[in-house]
């Protein structure tokens, strides 16, 4: 299973870690799919690499957002940010989200993709900062 990411550049809170750690121990995904951006990205990264799991990433355009992740299995060309978190939306069966606040918010690249991926109809776990989730929608085989 091919597991997507996506998070704020401000990085995943301590609740947030341990509980997307506790996630992907339950759903044990093949393949974690991410941005390559500073913060929560970066973050995913290292949980990927350190519990064994493959790691592709879709990196953005804009040069002063990446983290330049090493050891990933696939890095795809960099794409413009909106672009780019649709092909990830694209490439998995089920998606994270790690936003930094509880409601949403218009101008935010994680919640934009969080409105794409229901849109999609993709299964989606969102973990808030306190580290509590809301699946938002389960994807009917």
């Amino acid at each position: 299973m091919k597991l997507g990411f996506t998070g704020s550049r401000a990085g995943m809170s301590d609740a947030q870690c341990k509980e997307v750690i506790a996630i992907i121990e339950m759903l044990k995904p093949t393949t974690i799919i991410h941005g390559d951006c500073v913060g929560s990205d970066a973050q995913i990264h290292e949980i990927a690499i350190k519990m064994g799991i493959k790691v592709a990433i879709y990196p953005c355009t804009l040069i002063a957002q990446r983290a330049f992740c090493s050891g990933a299995e696939i890095v795809h060309e960099p794409l413009p940010p909106l672009e780019r978190n649709h092909y990830i939306v694209h490439s998995c069966d089920k998606i994270i989200a790690a936003p930094k606040e509880h409601e949403e918010i218009l101008r935010s690249g994680t919640w934009a993709t969080i409105r794409y991926a229901l849109k999609a109809g993709k299964s989606l776990i969102i973990c808030f900062p306190d580290g509590t989730t809301s699946l938002k929608y389960t994807k009917v085989s």
